[in-house]
């Protein structure tokens, strides 16, 4: 009895592609092509130039494949599977226990490195609460070389895959700390120059709908009290006194919570609230000065 042939590359991203977008997947060509990817060791890419001269997928990787595109129409995200994630230049190992940065954060990155390059200090110094993988304060120290950075972080679960990141970037300015938002660093208070966050800013009545973020990030990452705002608040008050005069901090949070956090961090004292927006229109960016 003859072995069946193996399928060509072509056939089986097509087969993934269709198995994907019946599970509901959002990019079914992506996260297909990552699979494989994984699967392969070839980047999207190569696998492109391998789809075209005819490659075939031997059994054994076709049997793997298998087994991710099933947990992926599972909607286990496909970062879980990969136990990667990219970020900007960054790339991060992640998995259950700690949020999957998403590319909207970049732009929070972008804030935070342009106002670090816009300092004259030598050696600024960043402090980001909440720092999850790491991907916030592990990019400001790789683009900003000259600054130090603390990344804080309550959660054992996220502080490990932090460390973790920390170890494989080798961001030797970066420094990660276990401790809660809310006393973090003391030895700094006064000293800092910019405080940035993507905090916890779901209201817990608000559900999320999409399975991967829904039963796969860990709610102390996702949810934010009645209003969302419990973790912005703390980061409002650590900031006020980890910032020196002048200094400025940088939140992410849902694109209708803007005017809230303007009004409260103008209560707490701050100076210049203001809220920016992503490239898809949506404030997401509030910022203020001590």
């Amino acid at each position: 009895m003859s072995t069946p042939p193996e399928p060509t590359l072509a056939a089986a991203r097509a087969a993934a592609v269709e198995r994907l977008a019946a599970a509901g997947v959002a990019s079914p060509e992506v996260d297909a092509d990552l699979l494989i990817g994984h699967v392969t060791g070839l980047g999207r890419g190569e696998l492109a130039a391998a789809i075209v001269v005819g490659r075939s997928l031997s059994a054994r990787d076709a049997a793997q494949l298998d087994e991710y595109l099933a947990r992926r129409a599972a909607r286990e995200p496909v970062q879980h599977i990969t136990g990667t994630a990219w970020f900007r230049s960054l790339r991060l190992s992640v998995g259950p226990g700690v949020f999957v940065p998403r590319p909207e954060t970049e732009l929070l990155v972008q804030y935070a490195i342009d106002e670090l390059r816009a300092l004259p200090d030598p050696e600024p110094v960043a402090v980001d609460l909440g720092t999850g993988s790491g991907a916030i304060a592990l990019s400001i120290a790789t683009e900003v070389p000259q600054s130090t950075v603390f990344a804080v972080e309550n959660s054992v679960d996220a502080f490990v895959w932090a460390r973790q990141n920390a170890e494989q970037v080798g961001a030797t300015n970066a420094t990660v700390v276990f401790d809660d938002i809310s006393h973090a660093l003391a030895r700094l208070d006064g000293t800092v120059a910019l405080v940035v966050s993507n905090p916890p800013y779901v209201p817990d009545a608000a559900v999320p709908r999409d399975p991967e973020v829904r039963l796969h990030d860990p709610s102390h990452a996702l949810y934010g009290g009645a209003d969302g705002l419990d973790v912005v608040r703390e980061v409002s008050t650590t900031a006020l006194r980890l910032l020196r005069p002048g200094g400025r901090v940088l939140i992410e949070h849902g694109e209708l919570q803007g005017g809230a956090i303007r009004d409260l961090l103008a209560a707490d004292g701050w100076g210049s609230p203001a809220t920016f927006r992503d490239l898809t229109q949506r404030d997401r960016i509030t910022s203020a000065t001590r």
